[in-house]
């Protein structure tokens, strides 16, 4: 156990330094490290951290890593692995925010981002299928989904809005005490959303 803040902090320092396109885009990544490699979190446990992360103020990234972290090693263990996350990002931007000026005009920089921005659409849309085959799975999980998109994409309704009605119009959530927060999946259109994507 002495060494899992060693662990956290490397394994989230990994997961910032690797992955372009915010939380969202993470998710495979945080899911190959934490569930598959590490077994420290579950899908459920992830995917439930991604729904808590998107309705609490911050980073998603940086919230999944604080649940996780702390589920793991309590409140050290949230601070390791926060910090973990956050370090690499910063970093980087401190090193590219005094080059900014004299690399942008590159053709090369120029085309190595828009490169980047392809790799990430590929990413979201990668998430965004894992969440709905993970959180979509009955008749009226599909309908929620379906107006859920129809309200953020053609009326411009806050993810948050969405988010936060979820309990309320789910007809599961009326019937039982504990609903998981992805449940009907509106999670997943939130985070279209929240990166501008239609």
């Amino acid at each position: 156990m002495k060494n899992i803040y060693a662990q956290l902090f490397l394994t989230f320092a990994k997961i910032g330094s690797f992955t372009f396109g915010g939380g969202i885009a993470m998710l495979p990544m945080l899911s190959t490290e934490l569930v598959e490699k590490r077994k420290w979190i579950t899908d459920d446990e992830l995917l439930d951290y991604y729904a808590v992360g998107q309705s609490t103020p911050g980073i998603i990234a940086v919230n999944v890593a604080t649940f996780s972290g702390y589920k793991k090693g309590g409140v050290f263990g949230g601070i390791c692995a926060t910090l973990g996350m956050i370090l690499p990002s910063v970093l980087i931007i401190s090193i590219l925010a005094t080059l900014i000026n004299s690399i942008d005009q590159f053709p090369l920089v120029q085309s190595a981002l828009k490169g980047i921005n392809v790799a990430v659409c590929a990413l979201l849309c990668d998430a965004s299928i894992t969440f709905s085959k993970k959180s979509v799975k009955k008749a009226y999980q599909v309908v929620l989904l379906l107006i859920s998109f129809a309200l953020i994409y053609f009326f411009n309704i806050p993810s948050f809005v969405i988010i936060s009605s979820n309990s309320t119009t789910n007809p599961q959530a009326l019937c039982e005490k504990s609903v998981p927060a992805h449940s009907a999946g509106v999670d997943v259109l939130a985070n279209l959303n929240v990166y501008n994507i239609p």
